[in-house]
Formats: structure tokens, sequence, C-alpha cells
């Protein structure tokens, strides 16, 4: 039936037009609506006749009866805001009292007769046809609208200091029970209808009524409407265990300690709604530790985060919450509360961001994206109409580029989450964290890089490939030679460990490598191709001319040897060459007088002289 949906959308769609007049004048017009569809519209000029009460077999017919009783609560609920809106703006600085606090009462309690109404009929399951869900919707709804008129009945009152501990009682037990159901019935469905609701009204008014009550702010909202629950109740203990066993445990904020520690320095858990969302937190992460080798599909595992993430913001809201508050109070920076939730603001939402990284890896890949294994093929569920099996097929490269693209898209949201975390407030200080996040985004920026190599890899663009690899490596580097913090979690998170940056680095190098040949075999193919096209290759194959050195570096890559081998000639015995011929004796041979180096400058002398020809004449001139 979703009570607490038709409500919610009713109040949602006036006031985003209007305030509680107009809600009030809307719900008029449609109650008039609805009586004229049920018959119970009294004619324009025909005298007033009270109409029989509303059945739970009626109920069970038609739905509309219900959403006759709820209008009518709505709209004596909205009369009564309405007033109390009205006169706040008139008189700011004067308490509501006299005549005008009896009416706005008066039509609260006119809306609790009408939502009593309908917990009584929805109880008649048989007749009604209402589940448990409904009835726990309708038992809140009740709660809800009894706990704002005895808010607006000890709001204004005056009384003594003891007596105005104990008014808020009741406030607090009507409260406390809404928030209840409220709250089991969101882990339940796991709705976030029902977590809307209790932010809205429920939470701070029981907040505000344990202020009144002298309750200290330590203790959590969760602990207060857990201690003024109606337990004498037994049906409505019952039905809410069976939704959520742990909904009446309460669970003390030193079940996980009451400090937290941030790189070495500790705060105090100053507020009881921290304590509570870390210790919801330390559960889910316990349950996903344990859920991620059990799951085998990526989506899956991607979802298994989602409860943590839940309680992680629950416990970010409720720091920022409690920075809010003593900011109000004139509460200084330099105060220890103010410093304890500045520590805690920081590491809680430094873990807000990184399990939000770590469902991002999940969704990337085991290996953070460094292989990129191809998709199984998925035959057709249809025989073929030839009766054969269906043939195995290679995925596209159309869908391999989607499936990259999406992998960079997830790599930037990953680097745009440490740009966030720089932005906290009090890690600009820090230089050693600073480095930190330095190198984890160097080492994702590498992934993404090494990512888009692969897809230019599919579309044969090997040079464009080359490049990112080589900046893959040099941010590889950088990553393995930066800091690194200590794992926190067996679940993937933020942080990388020295092992995954060395094994990124070690298969980039080995990528590179790889890139380099395929880029040196183009550009030796490509010069091959503009040698044969200007005819620079000789008919011998290039084994055949590894003496000589190719001109240019062309090389036809076509002509390496001959193939299929020519039948032609080939040395079978080695030739002998008789070097020796000369220094050897043999026998007949006459042997040569070795002569001295004087003998033979004498004798050349002698020839000398004797080749001059005779002098002539007087002082040797001839005639």
């Amino acid at each position: 039936m979703d009570i607490t949906k038709f409500v919610a959308e009713y109040r949602e769609a006036a006031f985003l037009v209007g305030d509680y007049s107009s809600y009030r004048a809307q719900l008029s017009r449609r109650l008039r609506i609805v009586r004229k569809k049920l018959g119970r519209a009294t004619a324009k000029n025909a005298k007033y006749t009270a109409k029989a009460a509303v059945t739970a077999e009626e109920v069970g017919r038609n739905a509309e009866f219900l959403h006759l009783l709820l209008l009518t609560s709505e709209r004596a609920w909205a009369h009564a805001m309405s007033m109390k809106t009205s006169h706040s703006e008139d008189n700011a600085d004067q308490n509501i009292s006299g005549s005008t606090r009896q009416h706005i009462i008066s039509r609260l309690d006119k809306a609790v007769r009408y939502a009593n109404d309908t917990v009584k009929l929805l109880s008649d399951r048989a007749a009604s046809g209402a589940s448990d869900v409904d009835v726990l919707e309708a038992r809140a709804y009740a709660y809800a609208l009894a706990g704002a008129q005895e808010f607006e009945k000890q709001a204004e009152g005056a009384g003594s200091k003891d007596a105005a501990t104990k008014r808020w009682i009741p406030c607090l037990t009507n409260y406390s029970a809404a928030r209840v159901i409220y709250s089991s019935l969101f882990k339940a469905t796991k709705k976030d209808l029902f977590k809307e609701v209790l932010a809205g009204t429920t939470d701070p008014s029981i907040r505000y009524a344990a202020y009144q009550h002298r309750i200290p702010r330590t203790i959590g909202v969760p602990s207060v409407a857990k201690k003024f629950f109606p337990t004498e109740d037994a049906d409505l203990v019952q039905a809410i265990e069976k939704l959520d066993p742990a909904a009446l445990q309460d669970e003390e904020t030193k079940a996980s300690g009451s400090t937290i520690t941030w790189r070495g320095r500790t705060a105090n858990i100053v507020d009881a709604a921290i304590g509570q969302a870390l210790v919801s937190l330390e559960s889910a992460t316990s349950k996903l530790a344990k859920s991620l080798p059990a799951s085998t599909s990526t989506k899956d595992r991607a979802n298994a985060y989602d409860d943590v993430a839940i309680y992680t913001q629950d416990a970010a809201d409720a720091t920022r919450r409690a920075i809010e508050e003593l900011k109000k109070e004139g509460v200084e920076e330099g105060d220890s509360r103010m410093q304890d939730l500045r520590v805690t603001s920081l590491a809680v939402n430094y873990d807000l961001i990184a399990w939000r990284v770590g469902r991002y890896r999940v969704l990337i890949g085991t290996d953070d994206g460094l292989t990129f294994p191809p998709n199984p093929p998925q035959k057709p569920k249809r025989a073929r109409k030839d009766g054969k099996e269906w043939v195995d097929r290679e995925e596209p490269t159309g869908r391999k580029l989607a499936r990259l693209r999406e992998r960079v898209a997830l790599y930037d949201a990953i680097l745009q989450s440490i740009d966030s975390v720089k932005d906290l407030k009090g890690t600009t200080g820090d230089d050693g964290f600073v480095a930190e996040l330095d190198g984890q985004a160097a080492y994702y920026q590498a992934l993404k890089c090494l990512n888009l190599s692969h897809s230019h890899a599919f579309v044969s663009a090997p040079r464009q490939a080359l490049a990112l690899c080589n900046r893959a490596l040099s941010l590889a580097s950088q990553a393995v030679s930066s800091p690194k913090p200590t794992a926190s979690s067996d679940a993937p998170k933020l942080s990388v460990s020295d092992s995954q940056a060395q094994t990124l680095k070690q298969s980039l190098e080995n990528l590179t490598l790889h890139y380099r040949g395929l880029v040196a075999l183009l550009q030796l193919s490509s010069k091959s191709d503009v040698g044969s096209k200007a005819n620079l290759t000789n008919a011998a194959p290039v084994v055949e001319r590894l003496n000589e050195y190719p001109t240019s570096g062309s090389v036809d890559l076509k002509n390496l040897v001959t193939w299929p081998p020519k039948l032609k000639p080939v040395p079978v015995k080695p030739l002998f060459l008789d070097v020796a011929w000369n220094y050897v004796e043999y026998p007949g041979q006459q042997k040569k007088v070795q002569e001295t180096a004087a003998e033979k400058a004498q004798a050349e002398t002698v020839k000398a002289e004797e080749a001059k020809p005779a002098k002539k004449g007087w002082f040797s001139f001839g005639r």
C-alpha cells in the first residue's frame, strides 16, 4: 500500500510550489475528489449527514478508502503547521499561547486519531489485505504524529526543572518508536525514502527532546531511540525483530573504541552518532572482506561496497553536523573538541573517498587493468538451422575499444577522487601524505596510459602506442620511488602496494620493448617498399649479400632468401694453394748463396763506377 511513499509524495509536490497553507488547500480539493469517487460526498445544497466509518473490508476492496483517512489526517496536520508558521512570522519573539496553541494541539490530535484509525483497520490483515510492512508503516506514521503533538504540548510549556525533564518522555517515546520502525524498514527494503523521513523531522526532534530531557549529546540518536522505545508492546517488538533482529540491540560506541587514529594522530570520538556510524562501518567492512573472495562477477563485487559507502557517508555527515553545532555554540578552533572533530572528519572523509576508489578498482578488474583479457565468446542460445554448432568468433575491435573507453573513464574518476583528497582540510600541511597521493596518482595515470596504448595497438598505430607506453613507464618509475602507506584493509581501497607498482613497471618495460620492435619493423618495411619501388635492390637475396651494407638503410624484406630453392652448382671440396713453394727446398734445385749486406753494397758501388764515362780534355770538357 506504500503509506510512507503516498504521504511523502504529496508533501514533496506541495512544498515545491507553496507552503503549509497551499498544502492544506490542495488536500481539501483532493479529499472532495476522493469522496465523490467513493460516494461519500454531500451534495451542494443538501443537508450534511454523518457517514459511516470506514471498515477494513472497504479498505481491502478499494485502497481509496485508506487514502481518505490519510488525506484527512494530513490536512489536520497541515492546518496545525500552517497556524504555527504564520504565528512565527508575525510574532517571532513571542511564544505561542492561549487559543492559538490549543487550536494547534487540537488539529494535531485530530491527525493522530485518524492515523490510529488507519492502524486499527490495517491490523485486520485478513479483511484489509495489508502486509506486515504496511502495518508497520501505518504505526510509524501514527507515532510520528503523536510525537509532533507531544512536542507542541511541551515546547511552549513552563514548569520546574524536574518537571521539565520528565514531561519530554512521551515525546521521546513516540518519536523513538517511529525512528526504530523507519530504521528497520530502511534496512529491510533498502529504500532511501525511509532514510529521508528520519533525517527530515524524526532525528532532529529526538535530538531536541533529548536535549530538553538533559541527555548528553555524546549519546547518539539511535541509542536514545532504543532507550525510550515502548518495549511493553509485544506485538510491535515481534514485528520489528522479524524485519531486523538487531533493531533493538544497543550498540555501544566502545565496541569500536572511543578514539580514532589518523596517520599517528589520535582523536577522541566526541559525538555518539559518529561512534554508532563507525561501529556499523566496522561490521560492514568485515562483511565486505568475506564477500569479495566468494563473488565471481564484477558487478556483485562492486555491489558489495554499497553498505560500506552508506555507513561511511553516515559517519561523515555526523561529523559535519557535530562541527556545525560547535560552531553555532561559538567554540573556537583551538578547543580540544573541535580539534578531535577535525581529525575525525579528515579520517572519515578520506575513508569515504578511498572506498569509492576501491569500488572503481573492482569494476576495472582484479589486476587494476594491467592486462586486457578477451571476453569469453558468447554463443547464441538458439540452434543453427543446419544443426551445426556455432563457431567461436573473436571479440570485435569496436567492443574492445568500448571496454577500454570504460576503463579510461574509471581511471579519470579515480584521479579526480585523489585530487578531492588533496582538497580536504588538513592535508596540505602533511608533505608525506601529499607525496603518497602523488605516487598513487602516478600509478593510476600510468595504467590509464597503458590502456590507451592498447587502444592504439588495436587500430594498428604502434608509434602512438610506443609513446604512451614510454610515458606510462616514466609514471610507473615515479610510483615505485614514492612512499607507500600501510595497507589497512583486505578489500581494495585507494592505497597501492610496492609489489603492485613494481609489477606495473616490469610489465611496462617488456611492453615498451615489444612496441619498439614493432616500430622498427614498420620503419624497415616502409624503407623496403621505397627501395623496391626505386629498384635499389639486387637480384641476389639478402642472405647472399650479408657482407654488403644496405644503401640508405633500405632492405627488401621480400627478398631475404630464395624460396623455393633453385638447383645450382655449389663447391664441394676446398681449394688448396701452394703458398710454400718459395720457401721449401726440393731435390735438384740449385742452392742460393746468401750474401751479406756489406758485400751487396760493395758490389753495387763497383757497378756504379764502371758505368761512369771517361773524362775527356782539359778540365773534363769535351770537344
